[in-house]
């Protein structure tokens, strides 16, 4: 039977169905004979409650449930009949007429829009590339060494300075009065490197072991503790200990103790050069993967379906909660969250989602499996062990998905960056690492 598909507005499509009165009855006296055989009922024995009684307790429940998977699989069978690609749920409501016998309902759905792509010839983007230079291998190798330095007493009379480590007593008050947190004994920090807020970092550099000070201390109006945060406390400091940071050497000593295989300094610079290159092709790739799917957007013509734009802020909306809920809100489940907030990056989401997916379709982008091997193996590289990591990737459908939707990224990135007018721009190291200045 050919299927009427009436268009409402835009991707808005509205089919009529309808369902012979005989075939739900049938269903529900099936269901509620299946019922009777185990449903438990005081005063009979179980099997044996009357079908009356059945019918009188669960007669309504069993319809509705008939009458939901009866038009749910009559929409389904339409939709398919017709070749419509529907997004998300219908919404159907009973008709009043219908005719003699049968049941009529309106399921007013909408589909998934046809995507035009534009000219990606056309298209300008800037792709940035970045070299692993020798200070960035000096600077990984500072990281290396302050995460091995070790400290020894300085003398009595030392004053603390930048890298020391310095082990306090200390107690805060605001308006006389002690508050949680506010209070320490034998408390270890390194001087410089903003462990602690800039007042009393500069409050303890140059104060000598056995010394004490009184300082006023501003907590920022953004600070983590809501008790103190935009309040001025009063801190007693004493320092019980100074200890100087010992860095050590460059050398074979250092190499070893890194596990690198020839135990050479210039085994240990290669390995360095060769994380930080596989850590700048990954960034490298993500700036300028953004860069393409920002040029994609702007070259593709599309309508938007309510119902998956609502579908990804209710997601986000989840995404948030869940996130409040980690860092100890209480009642992060029923915190307002406003849906417009969200509204704009759910439009970008699925527009990029439906564009990309019209890209892979029509140019044959998917992932290979041999290209997500080779992703899996390189994202397992940096491990001590690769293969276990390897095993874990493929253990698991939804990692493996994961890493197939990056592989099927990347093939777009490629795809269009061939495709497209590109503007090639060298950064710094740092800049791409966020570690300017």
């Amino acid at each position: 039977m050919a299927v009427t598909v009436e268009t409402l507005e835009k991707l808005e499509r509205k089919i009529t169905l309808t369902l012979p009165v005989n075939v739900i009855q049938s269903e529900v006296d099936t269901r509620l004979k299946r019922l009777a055989r185990t449903v438990k009922m005081d005063g009979f024995r179980p099997g044996k409650v009357p079908m009356n009684v059945v019918a009188q307790r669960y007669g309504y429940s069993v319809h509705y449930e008939v009458m939901n998977d009866k038009v749910g699989e009559a929409f389904a069978a339409a939709a398919n009949e017709a070749k419509l690609r529907v997004a998300g749920q219908p919404r159907i409501t009973e008709k009043e007429q219908a005719p003699e016998g049968e049941l009529a309902f309106d399921a007013v759905f909408e589909v998934y829009p046809d995507v035009k792509i534009g000219d990606l010839t056309t298209a300008e983007v800037e792709k940035i590339t970045t070299e692993v230079s020798d200070a960035a291998i000096d600077k990984t190798l500072d990281i290396l060494r302050k995460q091995r330095r070790t400290f020894a007493q300085r003398p009595q009379d030392a004053a603390a300075q930048d890298g020391d480590r310095v082990t306090v007593d200390f107690e805060g008050k605001i308006d006389g009065e002690p508050f949680q947190g506010g209070k320490a004994e034998a408390f270890q920090f390194l001087v410089g490197e903003g462990q602690m807020l800039k007042e009393f970092e500069d409050a303890v550099r140059g104060m000598k072991s056995g010394e004490s000070k009184t300082f006023p201390l501003a907590f920022p109006a953004d600070y983590h503790g809501k008790d103190v945060a935009g309040k001025t406390a009063d801190f007693l400091v004493t320092v019980t200990k100074i200890e100087a940071a010992h860095l050590p050497e460059v050398n074979e000593a250092l190499a070893k103790s890194l596990g690198i295989a020839d135990e050479t300094v210039e085994g240990l610079r290669a390995d360095i050069k060769k994380n930080l290159e596989r850590e700048v092709k990954f960034r490298l790739l993500a700036r300028n993967k953004n860069a393409v799917m920002d040029a994609l957007v702007a070259k593709a013509e599309l309508d938007l379906p309510n119902a998956a734009v609502q579908a990804e802020v209710d997601r986000m909306i989840e995404g948030a909660r869940a996130d409040l809920k980690q860092r100890g809100i209480k009642d992060a489940d029923k915190a307002p969250i406003p849906a417009d907030v969200f509204r704009p990056q759910a439009e970008r989401r699925v527009r990029l989602g439906l564009v990309v997916a019209e890209l892979v379709r029509t140019n044959e982008l998917h992932a290979k499996p041999e290209q997500v091997k080779a992703h899996v193996e390189e994202l397992s590289a940096s491990y001590e062990k690769p293969a276990d990591v390897v095993r874990w990737y493929y253990s698991d459908t939804r990692r493996l998905a994961e890493v197939e939707a990056i592989v099927i990224e990347n093939n777009v990135t490629e795809f269009v960056l061939s495709k497209a007018k590109t503007v090639d721009k060298t950064i710094s190291f740092d800049e791409l690492m966020g570690q300017q200045g």
